[in-house]
């Protein structure tokens, strides 16, 4: 389940999130393991707090690669 946050944490004014991987691997004791490797997608439109004139501006609101990469402002990493 997801909850939309309307006040997000931002990065020069872009919407983002962050994955990094862990592995629970054992719970007594605990162990716990981090991939050095994690990921942050952008959005690639500077964030406005959601409206009805701005409810359809994907770009702005979602950080998902499939819809951003579309975007004349997208920049391959």
């Amino acid at each position: 389940m997801q909850e939309y946050l309307d006040k997000p944490h931002l990065v020069e004014d872009l919407k983002y999130d962050l994955r990094i991987y862990v592995l629970l691997y054992g719970i007594n004791p605990m162990r716990v393991f981090l991939h050095e490797k994690g990921i942050a997608r952008f959005a690639t439109e500077p964030y406005v707090s959601p409206k009805p004139s701005n409810f359809r501006k994907l770009f702005m609101h979602l950080t998902n690669y499939a819809i951003n990469k579309n975007n004349r402002a997208f920049q391959q990493n």
